[in-house]
């Protein structure tokens, strides 16, 4: 299908009435000429041929008027919906039937009519409907573009230490060796194992992930080992485990280091040997996939005071990646801001919002203990908080203004600048005031206060005509 024009300064979109109704098309064309160029189609058949002489940007289709059902009309558009993602559509009818406007919505009508219809309305509506289509396409285009230019998969970034991750998942990735991923909490510890298992031969194969610190050591075994029926309280039938679910494939477990010792001897034994027992089970089974971990613990402290398994570790540590922290990788802030400002308006549907200078000042000044999830999160409530196309520095968090030395440059001197003067006066004052406060009222005591001679601080007080 034709893209939309990649600017929101054209002279008028491309729109197709599909209706044989004489009468309609001249009410239309008279009401909706002036912003669109518009072409009749008699049939719904009709459209897709119509596309190649007449590239369109949106579609009115008149669902009285094609000699069929309202739901088979329907049913059509829904299918030519599914492979025309970019085009607006619009449904229009004469029954004010709800089950019609639900059905309409559900195939992905983007607008509903029921006639009579107040075409100046129509207009307004298509012309607001087209422009924010137009945006989310450019957001689309926008983030394929970084991604294509500064990203590994879905994981952006292009600074050097974000580049020698990109370097060693491609090293890794062809192999079967346990990689054992390590960085702090929200530095995209999974989005890691995606990348190796996407660049891996196994990629069309199962990928199971499972959070080891989300589930107690109880429930951790029979999800990672399975049980057969009967083994436990409420094991009413058998059930394989995630390591058997992975057979062929990906485990990743992340948070690897949360596994209670005992757990940790089982996992060995099932890499050692390959094959896992299930719980109650008699006999073990014999399964091929490959372990991917993560962890943000210091494995070489807890194996030091015993908490983690020598053994282990050498089995799972064979190539470690070190994801840095957001605050060692400050260059990836801004393209990773754009990133998820891209993303989560055209996912709001909401006109793309930019970040005032000063905010990335803030940005580049905190410290992010939250990592780059921390970072989306952040956008994501920006995004829908702030009404301004413009995020600015008063936006933020209160905590994150408290911490950040830009933002308190940014209290000091307001966006519209001061009267350097009258602040220096203002500061004077109040200096004066507080040390004749303390001293009774005596400027000799005052001004050995403040460290300026008598001669100063008379002449001070005649200044700002402050009596002691």
């Amino acid at each position: 299908m034709r893209a939309v024009a990649t600017s929101l300064v054209q002279s008028s979109y491309r729109v197709a009435v599909v209706s044989p109704d004489a009468i309609a098309w001249d009410e239309l064309q008279t009401a909706l000429s002036r912003s669109f160029q518009l072409r009749q189609i008699a049939s719904w058949e009709q459209v897709t041929p119509s596309m190649m002489e007449f590239p369109m940007d949106g579609v009115i289709v008149d669902i009285d008027s094609q000699g069929r059902s309202a739901m088979e009309v329907l049913n059509s558009v829904a299918e030519f919906r599914r492979a025309n993602t970019d085009l607006l559509i619009v449904t229009l009818t004469r029954r004010p039937d709800r089950d019609l406007r639900l059905k309409a919505a559900q195939i992905g009508s983007d607008e509903f009519f029921v006639a009579p219809v107040d075409l100046d309305e129509m207009r307004i509506v298509l012309e607001r409907a087209l422009e924010k289509r137009l945006l989310e396409i450019e957001s689309r285009r926008a983030t394929e573009q970084t991604s294509g230019r500064y990203a590994f998969n879905d994981i952006i970034g292009r600074c050097e230490p974000m580049l020698r991750v990109y370097d060693t998942i491609t090293r890794v990735a062809r192999s079967d060796t346990s990689v054992v991923i390590r960085g702090e909490s929200g530095t995209g510890k999974e989005l890691v194992a995606k990348s190796i298992v996407a660049a891996s031969p196994r990629r069309d194969k199962p990928f199971i992930s499972l959070n080891c610190a989300a589930l107690p050591d109880s429930l951790i075994e029979s999800e990672l080992f399975g049980y057969e029926r009967g083994a436990f309280t409420g094991a009413h039938a058998a059930k394989p485990g995630q390591i058997e679910l992975a057979s062929g494939g990906t485990l990743f477990l992340d948070e690897i280091a949360t596994l209670g010792t005992e757990l940790q001897t089982k996992l060995l034994r099932v890499l050692q040997e390959h094959s896992v027992q299930r719980l109650g089970g008699k006999g073990s089974k014999k399964i091929d996939f490959r372990l991917l971990t993560a962890t943000n613990e210091n494995l070489e402290e807890m194996v030091r005071t015993g908490r983690f398994r020598e053994d282990l570790y050498y089995r799972i540590h064979v190539v470690p990646i070190f994801i840095p922290p957001l605050r060692e990788r400050r260059e990836d802030i801004p393209l990773l801001a754009d990133h998820f400002l891209r993303v989560y308006c055209g996912t709001n549907r909401i006109p793309l919002k930019r970040l005032d200078q000063e905010v990335f000042d803030i940005f580049d000044d905190y410290n992010w203990p939250g990592n780059v999830r921390e970072l989306e999160n952040l956008i994501q409530r920006l995004i829908l908080m702030v009404e301004a196309p413009v995020v600015r520095a008063r936006d933020l968090p209160e905590q994150m203004l408290l911490l950040s030395a830009a933002s308190q440059e940014s209290l000091l001197i307001p966006e519209d600048g001061i009267d350097f003067d009258d602040e220096i006066a203002r500061i004077e004052v109040a200096y004066l005031q507080a040390a004749l406060r303390r001293s009774g009222g005596k400027k000799v005591t005052a001004a050995k206060l403040l460290h300026i001679n008598q001669q100063k601080m008379k002449y001070l007080c005649r200044k700002y005509k402050i009596k002691g």
